[in-house]
Order: C-alpha cells, then structure tokens, then sequence
C-alpha cells in the first residue's frame, strides 16, 4: 500500500495494520497475577475443615480480574466450585473449558433460560415453587436430573424463598422427582460491619434466622445438600458460618473486607492497573487545568497527560484525590478525570517521559495505592472500584 503525501511517497506496507497488531501495552492495560489468586484461595482454603468446600465467585469477569484467568488458579489453588451472577458468564467458563461445578447466583426464571442453563450443565438458584416446577419439567422431558440450589432470604430483602414459608414449600420440592437439590443457601448482608459479632447485630440474627429454618426441614436426614451462608467477611468472621461450603469473593482477589485484619492471613493483590504518559506538557502559574476549571495551577507546573479516563472504569468522582506512582514516587492527579484521560502533576521529575509507565493500583518499590484506598476517598465499596473496570483495558498475565 503506498499514500502520497506533501508530494512524497510513503511505504507502509512494512507496518502492521490490523487490531492484533496493536501493542496490548500501548495506552492503559490490567496485569493479573494467576499465582496471587492460587495463593490466597489457598491461604483461605487453610481456614476450613476438610469437609468444607470453597466456591470462587467470579462473576463481574472475576471482579475484572478475567473470570477464566481466576477460575484456574483459584481452582489450582483449592476451589472445588464456582459462582457466577449470569446464564452468559456460566457458558463462558462452560466454554473455555471448565469442568468444575458452576452456580448462577442470579435469579432465572424462563422456561428458555433455565432449558440454557441445563444443556451447559449449570446450576440456577431457584427462589420460588414456580421455577422448581419449571426445572423438574424441563428435566423429566430430558429423563434426567436438574441440579440446582435454593436460596432463602434470611434479611437481605432480595433473592431468595420466604423464610417463615420455606419449611411447608420444601415439602413440596422434595417430592419433585426430576430435580436434585444440591444446597440450600441464604446471604449475609452486614457481615463485614464492625458489630458483626455482637448477638443483636444483624448478622448475627439472619444466622439464628438461618439456623432455626435448617430444624424445621429436619436437614439432618438430607445429608446430600450443601449448606452455604458465609461470603468473604463470613468466612472470615467466625468458623460458625462455615456450614458445607463458602462464597468467597473479595479475599481472593487479596483485599479481607473487615476492618480487622487478621495476623495469621496475608492476602496478596492480584491485579495491577498501570497506564503509559501519552504527553507532557509544561504552563504557567495560574492556568486552568480539564474541564470545568476545578484545578488552577499555583506554580510553573509540569503535567503528565495519562491515557486513561472514566470509560476505562476510573470514576470521575476521584478527581484531585489519588496519586500514581513512577519509580517508588507518588504524584498528584490533578484537574477533573475526562472520558479517555487524566491529568498528573509530574514537577520536578526528570525521569518521567512520554512512554512511561504508570502505577494507578498496585505496588511500585515500597509504594502501594489499593482499591480500598480508591474506595474511601469515593466513598464507594472496593467490590464497585474492581468491577467498574471495562473491557477495553486489556487483561494480562504477568507470572
């Protein structure tokens, strides 16, 4: 391909056109360590009983970490199952190979999508006599057995049966012959407030909820079902909300969502959020600084022009209140973070040129910047700062 330009011909045919031959590092990108995952799931593993199994929940692509990614190492590193929030995040993971069983932690409730859910072998939570009959067609029709969990709601107001009505419908369901009831769960919704283990704590009250419903269905004599009340913070908090098996999210990722760490658990972050300087630039002593003039320059001021932004999943709400890190260095973001790029304040630095590379989350020398750290300034929740990130940042590998 030859392009005339100014009068001079150009060769381009030595250079790479095409969307595969662009540098994955060429703007902004995620770096996950598979080996931190291995590591903490089986640091966490560690704190179970034999008998206990752990779900990795990676819904959200893996809390952005990349749902296939961390469903190998966390099952390298002990995890027996794993949980999902859709029919499409299931049927990835069913897709890229994994043989693991897989629970949809949302709700399905058409013929058409629980029919989906069966062929790919995954298991749905059922919270209605409605859906039961739905699934135990659907497998009488195949001739066999449709796998699937209860949820009942113990004081999250969301998915779930009725507890008062759960022990007369269970009943019910137990005489469906066409569905195998593989656990019943519920969902703690304050287990990592700091009262957690006071007796009057809600937490505390949807396990004495969750405790009394187990008596009335006399699940003694139902060996078969797994239990399962405790996420992260569950887990974490007391072995008594162990039961068969945990939902583990947030502390395989490498962040313990209580205030109170443990001494004994040292988690290790998986992901790294790194971004290259796309432009520096150098103004004067009060010029206006992105939009809406939020930050005025009060000095002779070097910038950094990052090629990141709120559609990549940085909220706009973090402007003028994170640092970056260059060669164990922190410096200032400044000015309002745009749609595809923010603004750092680089004065001083002469080691900083355009091309370099960026710390927004992770660790550089002894300086580390945390989701958590993101998550206070925002007054938001690290689960959010992690599942905000989008697609177009690329995924990779870096162990």
């Amino acid at each position: 391909m030859q392009i005339r330009q100014t009068n001079q011909l150009f060769n381009f045919d030595k250079y790479p056109t095409f969307e595969k031959d662009i540098d994955l590092k060429q703007r902004a990108w995620i770096e996950v360590k598979g080996k931190a995952i291995e590591t903490n799931v089986r640091q966490l593993r560690s704190k179970l009983s034999k008998n206990c199994q752990f779900m990795a929940v990676v819904k959200a692509d893996g809390y952005g970490h990349d749902a296939k990614l961390v469903s190998k190492y966390a099952i390298k590193g002990g995890a027996s199952q794993l949980g999902v929030a859709t029919l499409k995040e299931g049927i990835k993971l069913r897709s890229s190979g994994v043989k693991q069983p897989i629970l949809i932690l949302g709700n399905l409730y058409t013929k058409r999508d629980l029919i989906i859910s069966f062929r790919n072998d995954l298991m749905p939570t059922i919270s209605s006599i409605r859906e039961c009959l739905i699934c135990n067609n659907i497998g009488k029709h195949f001739g066999l057995k449709f796998y699937l969990h209860l949820k009942v709601d113990t004081g999250m107001s969301r998915l779930g049966f009725e507890c008062n009505k759960f022990a007369q419908q269970f009943e019910k369901i137990k005489s469906f012959e066409n569905i195998s009831i593989e656990g019943i769960y519920s969902h703690l919704s304050s287990a990592d407030e700091p009262n957690s283990l006071d007796p009057k704590s809600t937490t505390q009250l949807q396990m004495q909820k969750f405790q009394e419903l187990l008596k009335q269905i006399y699940f003694n004599s139902n060996h078969n079902i797994k239990i399962h009340l405790a996420n992260s913070a569950g887990m974490l908090l007391n072995k008594d909300f162990h039961f068969h098996m945990v939902r583990v999210g947030l502390s395989m990722y490498g962040y313990s969502p209580l205030s109170k760490k443990d001494k004994h658990l040292s988690l290790k972050p998986a992901l790294f959020l790194k971004v290259k300087v796309a432009f520096i630039r150098i103004i004067d002593k009060g010029v206006n600084v992105s939009y809406g003039a939020k930050f005025v320059s009060s000095r002779k001021t070097k910038l950094a022009v990052l090629s990141i932004g709120y559609a990549d999943g940085v909220p706009r709400n973090l402007s003028g209140k994170i640092n970056v890190i260059h060669n164990n260095t922190l410096y200032p973001q400044v000015g309002s973070i745009t749609m595809d790029q923010m603004m750092v304040d680089i004065t001083g630095a002469s080691d900083i040129k355009i091309g370099s590379t960026m710390v927004l989350l992770g660790s550089d020398g002894d300086k580390t910047i945390s989701p958590l750290d993101w998550a206070k300034v925002s007054n938001t929740i690290p689960w959010e700062i992690l599942c905000s990130f989008k697609n177009r940042l690329p995924r990779l590998q870096v162990d």
